[in-house]
């Protein structure tokens, strides 16, 4: 009998891997990197898949340079002051605040302390002892406390909530000391789904975001998980959500993909026919998604996190050369969903930047056929 459901199984994976492994006009394989007809990602100055970066999904050289700082020296007023010379409008000092809670909470998973030995993140405790009125150093504290709650706790646990409750409070602390600044209430976002609060509740919590800055991708993103079926909502009022952030987007902003976001909340476990990933609402999804990384500005933080989404979906559609176009755009950094729900970012990004690479050459392109 369990022969028989290991067959059964292999039969299913055939099918689920089968479209990767196959074009229009023949096949795409995967053979090993030292095969003839092995497609190198190297031929395109692609980053090797060692040396790329999981911690940010695209360039922050300020902030690179800045952690490599704050974490070789323990000194935490670097941080500060990159802090305090971000504006509080915008993407950027969500994202910077993002990493440095995110560094402190992989530095204490790291090394959490005992006889004779300092906890890491240390530098994190030393700021907000020295610098209680800091903002910066407030809305840090509570993103860490938030990620630390869903890195060592399970949901529903007395842990986390106890871990959570903390991060409220420290949320009411960061928004107090920065009364224009979104990014506390954002954090909070994630305390609201941790913690279950009520749709009143939560939708007071996201008026205060709209008040302060009504476009905001990651606030938008950060909400978008509570409204998923997984969670507090369902796949109607995730794609409702999504859907109305779209409709109101102003020009140039990248709102359009939050539709892509949405469905990729909700893709199936199992997937067993190539078709899906050309159904209208992927299709629909993926060219708004594609609208808005072409309108968007240049340097918008945000939209390395959309073009690393649309990679996902347009190697799981064959449309190899559009991916390959998002490709020259975000190698390197691998901090985006998909890749990060991965326990190897860097692995999973290269499988499918492998994937569009043979596809491409398979297609007849080639890295002097690839605009850049």
């Amino acid at each position: 009998m369990e022969i028989l459901w290991v067959l059964i199984a292999l039969v299913m994976l055939g099918f689920v891997l089968l479209p990767f492994l196959r074009r229009r006009r023949g096949a795409v394989g995967l053979v090993s990197p030292d095969h003839p007809d092995a497609a190198d990602p190297a031929n395109y100055g692609f980053v090797r898949e060692e040396e790329l970066d999981i911690r940010m999904p695209g360039p922050d050289q300020d902030l690179l340079d800045v952690l490599d700082v704050v974490q070789r020296s323990g000194d935490y007023r670097a941080a500060q002051q990159l802090l305090a010379g971000t504006e509080t409008e915008g993407e950027r000092r969500w994202q910077r605040v993002q990493a440095f809670a995110g560094a402190a909470s992989l530095e204490l998973a790291r090394r959490p302390g005992g006889v004779g030995e300092a906890p890491g993140g240390q530098w994190l405790r030393v700021w907000r002892a020295e610098a209680p009125k800091d903002a910066g150093g407030a809305a840090v504290q509570a993103e860490f406390l938030v990620q630390q709650a869903w890195r060592t706790a399970t949901p529903g646990t007395d842990e986390f909530r106890i871990i959570m409750e903390e991060a409220r409070s420290a949320c009411g602390d960061a928004a107090l000391l920065s009364p224009g600044d979104p990014v506390p209430y954002i954090v909070e976002l994630s305390v609201a789904r941790g913690l279950g609060y009520s749709r009143k509740d939560f939708e007071q919590l996201w008026l205060k975001i709209l008040d302060r800055d009504p476009a905001h991708m990651g606030a938008h993103l950060a909400a978008l998980h509570y409204w998923c079926e997984k969670w507090h909502g369902s796949r109607e009022l995730a794609y409702s959500f999504a859907e109305a952030a779209a409709a109101r987007a102003p020009q140039g902003s990248l709102l359009a993909a939050m539709p892509l976001f949405a469905v990729f909340e909700h893709l199936p476990e199992v997937t067993l026919v190539s078709s899906f990933w050309q159904s209208e609402v992927v299709t629909k999804a993926m060219h708004g998604a594609l609208h808005a990384v072409h309108s968007a500005r240049a340097d918008d933080p945000m939209l390395a996190h959309a073009r690393h989404l649309l990679m996902f979906f347009l190697v799981r559609s064959e449309r190899w050369a559009e991916a390959m176009s998002q490709l020259i755009h975000i190698d390197g950094h691998v901090g985006a969903l998909p890749w990060t729900l991965s326990q190897d970012p860097a692995a999973e990004f290269a499988v499918y930047r492998a994937l569009a690479v043979a596809g491409y050459e398979a297609n007849g392109g080639s890295p002097a056929s690839l605009p850049h």
